[in-house]
């Protein structure tokens, strides 16, 4: 089968960058979408519409190159698709839990049509045709816990959940999307599926077995911990699964993994705390980092102590130390990120802050939520504030204001007494 890659040359804030080329689980969307279409797709063609595609009778699967879908989602649409030998496109009913919680907001590509929301991903049997019917896959959504709120918190108390699908679809127009990938639709799918399958005796006992043979427990057997090649794991490193570490990684004395992908090349230092938080390649956390929820894209660097919850970083970016992202909205009111020059809500109680590529963040800053960097920033304390309240433009940042000499001479004003 032929895929047809329609591109979106819309660039995501703040970094700058179409959706294809920013990373979901490690890995460039583009090099995502081509991974799971393996099996089905042995050639490509890019267009930029619909009405690019040549009309040559050719089986053939279309979609837009910022669209988010996993292994699962494929399996199913495809097979589905194929059953039904007509031309069709990605639908969802209007009770998808996990569509309408999480995949609309700060989106146009799922729209609704009627009584059902469609996609921009289409299969043809024959070659492109006029008239393409709805195709109503059920992502098969389940309700996963992640917060409590005390009861003395006047907002948003009680439990809070995401609606995780165990086929994941997503249209990434916002960063806020890139969050949803990475972790309720990402990290948070393969623990829900797994979840699933230990419902099989057999997959239970073929863990169970594996940890008493290992002499690990459950959660920490190599039935759930996969560990690349050259990666060096001390004793004292607490790791649960499921968690996927890659190649010539350092996991140093004290450090918590629970329910990560960890790429190559990544040194995490003692006592950094990871919970379902994507590392990718070459990242560096030095001592007392804490990730929750987050994502970091390749080459960044944490400090220490340094406190990041349900946010995305950039490639090449430096978060200093001591650098706190809140994620909870004290304020009695919906947290609102801007879209298309407006500020909309999120369409989540919680969430946290974005850095684009290339940004150097100065220790001890304070972000609040859904704050975003601009990429190739440079962010620091000056006259005692700390505080980022508002989104932070490349062209407001001290990197564009403050160049050269002058920046040097603001950092480090000469005494003449020396």
């Amino acid at each position: 089968m032929r895929k047809v890659i329609i591109r979106d040359r819309r660039k995501i804030a703040p970094f700058n960058e179409p959706a294809r080329d920013l990373r979901v689980l490690n890995k460039p969307l583009w090099l995502f979408q081509r991974d799971v279409l393996a099996p089905y797709c042995d050639h490509e063609l890019v267009v930029n519409s619909l009405e690019e595609i040549p009309q040559d009778g050719e089986e053939t699967l279309a979609y837009r190159d910022n669209l988010f879908f996993d292994a699962p989602f494929m399996k199913e649409f495809v097979s589905r698709a194929r059953a039904l030998g007509k031309a069709c496109r990605v639908a969802f009913a209007l009770d998808d839990k996990a569509i309408v919680t999480h995949a609309l907001p700060l989106q146009s590509d799922i729209r609704r049509e009627g009584n059902i929301l469609v996609g921009n991903m289409f299969y043809f049997p024959h070659g492109p045709e006029p008239l393409v019917r709805p195709l109503v896959i059920d992502t098969a959504a389940t309700e996963v816990g992640y917060y409590h709120i005390p009861t003395y918190m006047a907002y948003n108390k009680g439990d809070l959940t995401f609606q995780v699908p165990l086929r994941a679809f997503l249209s990434i127009e916002h960063w806020v999307h890139l969050f949803i990938a990475n972790s309720p639709f990402g990290i948070f799918a393969e623990g829900a599926r797994l979840y699933a399958n230990l419902s099989k005796p057999a997959t239970l006992l073929r863990i169970f077995f594996r940890s008493l043979l290992e002499r690990r427990q459950f959660l920490s057997s190599s039935a759930l911990v996969k560990v690349g090649r050259n990666t060096t794991i001390d004793p004292h490193a607490i790791i649960e699964g499921p968690t996927f570490i890659g190649d010539n990684c350092t996991i140093g004395n004290g450090v918590v993994i629970t329910n990560c992908v960890i790429g190559n090349n990544v040194n995490v230092m003692e006592g950094c705390h990871l919970m379902l938080s994507v590392v990718s390649d070459g990242c560096y956390l030095p001592f007392r980092a804490a990730l929750f929820m987050s994502t970091l894209m390749e080459n960044s660097m944490v400090a220490q102590n340094a406190c990041l919850q349900m946010c995305v970083v950039g490639r090449d970016s430096f978060i200093g130390a001591g650098t706190t992202f809140t994620d909870f909205n004290l304020l009695p009111r919906p947290i609102k990120a801007e879209y298309r020059g407006r500020l909309e809500p999120v369409g989540l109680p919680v969430i946290g802050g974005c850095v684009g590529h290339h940004c150097r963040i100065g220790a001890g800053m304070i972000i609040y939520p859904a704050r975003t960097i601009e990429s190739d920033s440079i962010v620091f304390a000056r006259n005692g504030m700390n505080v980022i309240a508002k989104n932070v433009r490349y062209e407001d940042s001290h990197h564009f204001n403050w160049r050269g000499a002058e920046l040097h001479e603001r950092l480090y004003p000469r005494d003449d007494n020396l």
